[in-house]
């Protein structure tokens, strides 16, 4: 019986289609809002019998609505709106020339039901999920091998009900790895824009393997306890921007990936060319921006600017670990206020985790040319915890013009460092002395102008 229903609605669409494609159109329903038109063609969700009530499963009515779109992708694309509801799915596909519009009030909330969720293989980057070994679920909204695709609003929501799956991750009950909010694979020309994205069951963005990606204008939020929450995380992209965005996670805000040891090391998609620019970033038990440790096929060019920080276990962390290979290079942060944060800076190179025991401990990281200048902190515990590798120290490590009013005294020291070199200037309290011994100056770091340059100039 349920089946002959589906089989009824279905038919009942693309006989709406057929009709819509004779008119021109598919024939909104009376009476209702007409959507802003930023593509040539526009169709609601309500179209496709979407009840936006907060109860009835609107999967395969964003799935028909998204398919429908898709004849549109070589005129123009269009627009598929979300009026005021609340809309209840589970995992859909998005297309190409398409642009997912949220009006105010519309919230897209995603299904408890792990059913909802689809099984998907683990990324070729990482060789298993996130939590478990083998497949993962799928994210609540997707896209693979796409161009042009637009996620956006007048302030919607896209909500991944997501304490269901940390109750299951706590206790173990868990089969496959917890799904994302947002996803994109293999994808360019991607914006996700003036939406707010709550209570993922895992990480709110992700793109993936993608290129010419800009989020700006986001509030992403989940409880401060819950397990292993991340804001936005680039994974093995190119030419990515975030800007005048709001963070606050359990775990890292942002966090800058490219693949996890043999697996990320033989697929070879680094990522590189990221700029973050004002964003207010709170990760509870976490670090607010994060590079790592899944770094394996290299992470540069990293440009951050204009970032307040706070409430956060760590202010910026760089991690990786024998086995991983790799690169963390070519890093400048700059023009940063913190406040409440344990461990402001922290290298980190021992970490030790793996996806499986077959890695290859020879496969060392290089960690170099990292600056970080232009910041106040106030109400931190600890200044830095920089700690390399025996045998592969992290290098050309550069702080200018750092004050950090430390306040906790129960720590003996408010700098750490072992296995590191590099430079410093006008940094207070004082570094180690790692980073300002006689051999080290300014010409090692990237992006940090020089006395001697400053004056030419």
């Amino acid at each position: 019986m349920k089946r002959l229903w589906r089989l009824q609605v279905v038919l009942s669409w693309v006989l709406a289609v057929v009709l819509g494609s004779v008119h021109g159109h598919v024939r909104r329903q009376w009476g209702e809002q007409v959507p802003p038109e930023s593509r040539p063609h526009s169709v609601t969700i309500t179209e496709f019998g979407a009840v936006g009530d907060g109860r009835t499963l609107n999967t395969l009515p964003f799935q028909n609505a998204v398919f429908y779109a898709r004849s549109f992708a070589d005129k123009g694309g269009a627009q598929l709106y979300v009026p005021k509801g609340r809309w209840l799915t589970g995992s859909f596909n998005l297309t190409s020339h398409l642009t997912l519009f949220l009006e105010k009030d519309a919230i897209i909330i995603g299904a408890e039901e792990s059913s909802q969720w689809p099984i998907v293989e683990p990324l070729p980057s990482y060789g298993q999920g996130l939590d478990l070994p083998g497949p993962r679920h799928r994210s609540l909204i997707n896209g693979y091998n796409l161009t042009d695709v637009v996620i956006t609003g007048n302030n919607g929501l896209i909500d991944g009900q997501g304490s269901v799956w940390w109750d299951w991750l706590r206790s173990h009950e868990l089969n496959h790895s917890r799904p994302h909010l947002v996803e994109f694979l293999y994808s360019e020309e991607i914006v996700i824009s003036n939406l707010t994205f709550l209570n993922s069951p895992a990480w709110s963005i992700h793109p993936v393997y993608c290129s010419n990606v800009k989020v700006h204008n986001v509030t992403i939020k989940t409880l401060l306890d819950a397990p292993l929450t991340d804001g936005i995380v680039p994974d093995s992209c190119l030419n990515v921007c975030i800007e005048d965005s709001t963070i606050s996670v359990s775990h890292e805000a942002i966090s800058v990936k490219s693949g996890w040891d043999k697996y990320g090391i033989s697929i070879g998609r680094p990522t590189s060319d990221i700029h973050i620019s004002r964003v207010d970033l709170q990760a509870s038990s976490g670090a607010a921006l994060a590079f790592g440790s899944e770094m394996s096929g290299g992470i540069s060019g990293i440009h951050a600017d204009h970032l307040t920080i706070h409430g956060s276990d760590k202010g910026f962390s760089f991690k990786t670990t024998p086995g991983r290979g790799g690169y963390i290079k070519e890093v400048v942060i700059s023009d940063v206020e913190m406040d409440g944060i344990r461990v402001a800076i922290e290298f980190i190179g021992n970490l030790s985790s793996h996806p499986d025991d077959d890695f290859d401990p020879s496969e060392l990281p290089v960690i170099d040319q990292i600056t970080l200048k232009n910041m106040v902190g106030t109400n931190i515990s600890v200044a830095g915890v920089l700690s390399g590798i025996d045998g592969d120290p992290f290098t050309a490590i550069c702080l200018s013009n750092l004050s950090f009013s430390i306040t906790d005294s129960a720590y003996s020291t408010p700098w750490s460092c072992s296995n590191v070199s590099g430079y410093s200037e006008s940094v207070f309290p004082e570094p180690c002395s790692e980073l300002y011994t006689s051999s080290s100056n300014s010409s090692i770091c990237f992006s940090l102008p020089s006395y001697s340059a400053l004056a030419v100039a």
